[in-house]
């Protein structure tokens, strides 16, 4: 069901910065006053991966946590099987964050308006949908990426 909830132009053209000319590592968004999509941080080409897992994990003046969403470029290194030599792979990623100890309101605001975003950014390579750190870890994403990749 979707929520209603559209996407702010500046998160098309901030994608396509990452995407096509890699001016930024990650992207976060969040929803602004319950009716669009919009971007809240951009995080340099230079910043890990521990730094878009700090952005996305959100606090509220009460000290519940938030929902948003993330977009990053991640890069890895693959090595194809009967091959010696290794290459750089990137992909992008999306992923929904909506922890739960959040509000349920918001997390089901997040979750019905995740498919507005994913329609937007046309080229992501994997959807993620991480309620805990578990499903957030560089290690799981790594492994979800690599999962897509030819042996």
């Amino acid at each position: 069901m979707a929520s209603g909830v559209t996407v702010a132009d500046i998160c098309k053209s901030t994608y396509e910065e990452i995407k096509k000319d890699k001016k930024h590592r990650y992207v976060i968004f969040f929803i602004k006053d319950e009716k669009q999509i919009d971007v809240e941080k951009i995080g340099s080409r230079e910043l890990a991966y521990e730094s878009f897992l700090q952005d996305i994990q959100q606090k509220t003046k009460d000290g519940s946590a938030e929902c948003r969403y993330g977009l990053f470029d991640f890069e890895y290194e693959h090595q194809c099987q009967g091959t010696t030599e290794t290459s750089k792979k990137q992909k992008l990623f999306l992923m929904s964050w909506c922890p739960d100890n959040a509000k349920v309101k918001k997390k089901m605001l997040y979750s019905s308006s995740f498919d507005a975003l994913k329609k937007a950014l046309v080229g992501v390579h994997k959807c993620i949908q991480a309620t805990d750190l578990s499903e957030a870890s560089q290690d799981f994403v790594e492994e979800k990426l690599r999962s897509t990749d030819r042996i």
